[in-house]
């Protein structure tokens, strides 16, 4: 492979865009293990309002939680068109319910924006840049800050 071929690949990301609270967000494709269909889920006590509960998954037991509860939007009601989406977090996964995944963005990392002169409040440490898209803004979110640090 050429030089210049192998930066044009280096220079690309792929994202999974998805909608959670009535807004588009998306994450790197990297950092998904696959995408599922809702499924009522095992709940647990005592767990903050955005955890919803387990689900097993092929023999894993993986939390789930309310995305758009989390960003502060507002518990998402499940139904049978939501899905969930299984992300790979450190040495786990853990499953982020949402309303619906969109695309696939191959996306220039020049395209990104940097959002650190906005931020404002807590929800929005979450966000590590913006995407313009068909004249729509699309979050990128950060896993680790969604989530919490691996353990």
């Amino acid at each position: 492979m050429s030089e210049a071929a192998e930066l044009t690949v280096d220079e690309t990301e792929e994202f999974v865009t998805f909608n959670a609270g009535d807004q588009m967000f998306c994450i790197k494709i990297t950092q998904i293990r696959e995408i599922r269909r809702w499924a009522p889920v095992t709940a647990l006590p005592h767990t903050p309002p955005d955890v919803l509960g387990v689900m097993n998954l092929r023999g894993a037991v993986i939390p789930i939680i309310d995305l758009s509860a989390r960003f502060g939007f507002g518990p998402t009601e499940p139904r049978e068109r939501n899905v969930v989406i299984i992300a790979i977090h450190g040495d786990s996964s853990v499953g982020m319910l949402v309303q619906s995944v969109s695309e696939i963005l191959s996306i220039a990392q020049g395209q990104v924006q940097d959002t650190s002169e906005v931020r404002t409040s807590a929800s929005s440490n979450y966000i590590t840049g913006i995407i313009s898209s068909n004249d729509t803004m699309i979050r990128v979110i950060d896993l680790d800050a969604v989530l919490g640090k691996p353990f």
